[in-house]
């Protein structure tokens, strides 16, 4: 009698199908997460789009750019203030009428009326490749992240009521025009990507080393010798950018003090925490200096919007002089399209 042979895979074979699917899926996986990589830039893009639009509608409509904030008060002495941020302005133009409706202005954006605007989360001021969305909760209320900032200055933020201007498009109390711009709209960053919970140190009493509006470090400059403080005297939080509610820097800005994604850490402290460093927050009257950077999650850089509502991606290894200058409405500094 006959037998039939029993067809099968080897051991070997089987092997060499694993391995093959191995190596097919170690050359698909960079590309599958580089495609899903450039497709949330893409809606990152779009969401400073939107954000320059409703910029532009506000000024068609105002006549002027929202400030960060407004306070009252003489010298460093705040008597009144509602914090509210550049965000919350603009609200009505990007369709959040309701929510913008609902704010009362006169009270500061922290007190029970106004704090369920503040716990919302808006999808337009957050980048699709942030890691960390979720809502800041505090022991009296919620707060909605964000991660669009707006140019509040290079390390000069604010003087306190008696100071002299910043160079950048928002400050507290200033409602800028377009005309203002004489460096050009298409040369003016307002705002740019930061990230959530953002670590910094606040709470230094000023800094010792920078506290003249007219004489800036330069953005080559070691930064502890510039800034002492980076390594001791002051309060570390890591709480930069939770409450897109508050006009205060650390919160809904950035500054130009150093270049995008700039990473600069405490000597022994925990090495992951790139940080940002406020002087004086602007809360306790100025005057406030601070270096609060551009960072994303994108691969070597940053998305900013311009001021004539365009949008680039600025790279981490821009010339610091360029990027202040990019920073500047009006330094009357001559930058060449090649340089960012």
């Amino acid at each position: 009698m006959s037998r039939s042979k029993t067809r099968g895979f080897t051991l070997i074979e089987l092997l060499v199908v694993i391995a093959i699917i191995a190596v097919l899926i170690a050359l698909l996986l960079p590309a599958v997460q580089a495609a899903r990589e450039a497709a949330r830039r893409i809606q990152c893009t779009n969401n400073l789009k939107q954000l320059g639009l409703g910029l532009h509608n506000y000024e068609g409509v105002a006549g002027a750019l929202p400030p960060s904030m407004c306070m009252k008060g003489s010298g460093t002495t705040i008597t009144w203030s509602n914090g509210w941020s550049v965000h919350g302005r603009l609200l009505p133009f990007l369709e959040q009428g309701s929510a913008f409706n609902s704010i009362n202005f006169t009270l500061r954006y922290s007190v029970p009326e106004n704090t369920t605007i503040g716990a919302m989360v808006i999808a337009a001021f957050l980048c699709p490749s942030e890691v960390n969305t979720q809502p800041r909760a505090t022991t009296l209320a919620r707060y909605g992240v964000n991660n669009y900032g707006w140019n509040m200055g290079d390390w000069y933020v604010w003087g306190g009521f008696a100071g002299a201007a910043n160079g950048a498009p928002f400050q507290v109390n200033q409602s800028r025009t377009l005309a203002a711009f004489s460096d050009g709209l298409s040369n003016t960053v307002v705002a740019a990507e930061v990230k959530t919970y953002q670590p910094n140190l606040g709470n230094c009493g000023g800094l010792a080393n920078v506290n003249n509006p007219n004489a800036q470090p330069s953005p080559a400059a070691d930064p502890y010798t510039v800034a002492p403080e980076y390594n001791a005297g002051c309060t570390l939080a890591t709480t930069g950018h939770t409450e897109w509610v508050d006009g205060a820097v650390h919160e809904s800005g950035f500054t130009t003090a150093w270049t995008p994604n700039r990473r600069i850490v405490r000597t022994g402290g925990d090495q992951s925490q790139a940080l940002d460093l406020i002087g004086s927050r602007e809360s306790q009257g100025g005057p406030t200096f601070a270096a609060v950077t551009s960072r994303s999650y994108h691969p070597g850089g940053v998305n900013v919007l311009l001021a004539d509502g365009s949008v680039r991606f600025i790279k981490d290894s821009i010339n610091g002089d360029a990027w202040r200058a990019l920073g500047s409405l009006r330094g009357g500094e001559v930058i060449s399209s090649d340089s960012y």
